[in-house]
């Protein structure tokens, strides 16, 4: 680990400030993933900014909506009544998310801006154009097992790894942000950025900006919901594919549809093909397996990778069921 030195802030624009001034300063919160990457060496940060004392910690309803701060512990938001019952898909996703220690210090804000867990990335001694830019992909001829099938490019192919992100693409979330150049706000589905030839850029913030809270529509309550994760054993592991899926009906039929996927793109990724084939139409088993096909439209798998293609179509089509209140052995 590479020293730093260390700085407590007690208010958000404090912390702006410090880390607008200069290259190497970096926000801290829970720490949950920073400290691994510092361990790593795949961090080496000048200066870290604790920013645990600027508040934005608690969860609040107002007539239109929720708003979560950023600071909050996933813990907290998983399990606060008004997020269970009118957001089961953000609460679920929250509830399969890392272990219960680490749900107890995490933030939510730190867990939207979670690194990949691509090998390469991790380990220092391999190329990886994320970390060293020019450097390379090893992963598209390598290892890649857990990387992405959607929104590859061929500098990059590292999975985004996080739940929380997924989920609240499905509610229509958005972040409230504060930065150098004051207040915006910044829908969650446009956070992360797609690789491209730039890979070691993901995400839309700049330098200073730091997330205060997270905004979920009250309408996004209105709708049916569920967090379905797909992953190699039963706790504290990384998704292979998951599915976010919010859907508005009357009756069987769909008139409102969010549906999104993780574990199996560069960034969390919404499925529009999917949501526009559902609305309109009544959600029944043939539907929901006609739709998770779609869910894998421009896929592309590299050779370890490539059992993610149906795995997304089946996560997919079994969470569609899942809200539609449909048995899978039910006959189409």
């Amino acid at each position: 680990m590479v020293p730093f030195s260390y700085t407590s802030v007690a208010d958000p624009q404090a912390a702006v400030r410090r880390t607008s001034e200069g290259h190497g300063v970096e926000f801290i919160a829970g720490g949950t993933d920073m400290l691994q990457l510092l361990q790593e060496g795949v961090r080496a940060p000048l200066e870290l900014v604790d920013i645990n004392g600027i508040g934005f910690d608690d969860v609040s309803v107002a007539v239109d909506g929720v708003r979560i701060g950023a600071m909050a512990r996933l813990a907290d938001v998983a399990d606060h009544p008004v997020i269970r019952e009118r957001f089961p898909v953000v609460a679920e996703a929250l509830h399969e998310s890392a272990s219960p220690q680490v749900r107890n210090m995490a933030t939510v804000g730190g867990n939207l801006l979670q690194r990949t867990r691509c090998l390469y990335f991790r380990d220092v001694a391999t190329p990886c154009n994320k970390r060293v830019p020019g450097s390379g992909c090893p992963a598209i001829e390598g290892q890649n097992r857990i990387n992405a099938v959607l929104g590859g490019s061929p500098d990059c192919i590292a999975a985004y790894p996080g739940d929380l992100a997924v989920a609240l693409i499905a509610a229509d979330a958005e972040l409230m942000v504060v930065g150098p150049k004051g207040e915006r706000t910044v829908l969650v589905e446009k956070l992360h950025r797609q690789p491209g030839s730039t890979p070691h850029v993901e995400a839309v913030l700049e330098p200073g900006d730091l997330i205060t809270a997270i905004w979920i529509p009250i309408a996004a309550g209105g709708r049916l919901s569920h967090y379905l994760r797909v992953r190699d054993r039963a706790t504290f592991e990384w998704a292979l594919a998951s599915a976010a899926v919010s859907l508005g009906f009357e009756g069987t039929r769909v008139l409102e549809a969010r549906v999104a996927a993780g574990g199996v793109g560069t960034t969390p990724w919404r499925l529009r093909a999917v949501e526009e084939l559902l609305v309109g139409r009544d959600l029944d088993r043939a539907l929901a397996h006609e739709a998770g096909e779609r869910a894998a439209d421009g896929a592309r798998g590299y050779g370890g990778n490539d059992f993610k293609i149906p795995l997304l179509k089946k996560t997919v089509t079994r969470a569609l069921m899942r809200v539609g209140g449909i048995s899978p052995g039910e006959p189409a």
